[in-house]
């Protein structure tokens, strides 16, 4: 029977072997998500609404497919919705505050899906691909990429900045797999005018 002293120290050991294992199997990004700066032009199908000034489009939906070629997962099969927008302020008074903004996305059966911050996104694809051991410079490093397509609401828009776009993350209501959503509806306040986009 082995020693409990020895036995502690080669468990310690083990341990030890393996945390360094995981770690510099880890040394690039988690996933292998593609430059922001390769996102195509917004499609010419993307919803649009048009108030106050401001012309919000939304493109259809990421598939499954599309998902996967971008951040190297699927997040519709972790309940998670990207939703590409594109915000442009074509006239009015600037700047305009942006952070003020408040987003709701509704199904047709009327229920509110969660809007995630990129952090929290990034939590849920760790969590449904069962991550746990890895380098935190690779999540770091995945964080940067993946806030890369983020749209930014912190920055107001200038003369010089009229445009802006990139993703938003929802989260299905039950936070199962997203399952072809039927009368979704984004809805915008804290702009000149409230907006509205029926996005299928």
């Amino acid at each position: 029977m082995m020693d409990p002293a020895r036995f502690r120290r080669l468990t310690y050991w083990l341990l030890v072997g393996l945390f360094i294992s995981a770690s510099t199997a880890c040394s690039g990004s988690l996933f292998k998500v593609k430059p922001a700066v390769d996102l195509p032009a917004l499609p010419a199908s993307a919803m649009t609404a048009e108030a106050g000034g401001a012309r919000i489009s939304v493109a259809p939906l990421l598939s499954d497919e599309e998902s996967q070629s971008l951040f190297e997962v699927n997040l519709p099969l972790g309940g998670v919705l990207p939703l590409r927008l594109e915000l442009n302020y074509k006239t009015g008074e600037l700047p305009l505050e942006l952070k003020r903004a408040r987003l709701h996305l509704h199904d047709g059966q009327g229920h509110e899906w969660k809007l995630l911050s990129t952090k929290q996104a990034i939590a849920r694809i760790l969590k449904v691909n069962g991550v746990s051991l890895y380098n935190p410079q690779s999540r770091k490093q995945f964080e940067q990429e993946f806030s890369a397509y983020a749209i930014d609401l912190k920055t107001p828009l200038t003369t010089a900045d009229r445009r802006r776009q990139g993703f938003l993350f929802f989260q299905t209501p039950d936070k199962f797999p997203v399952r072809s959503p039927r009368g979704l509806v984004l809805s915008i306040a804290g702009l000149p005018q409230p907006l509205e986009v029926k996005i299928n």
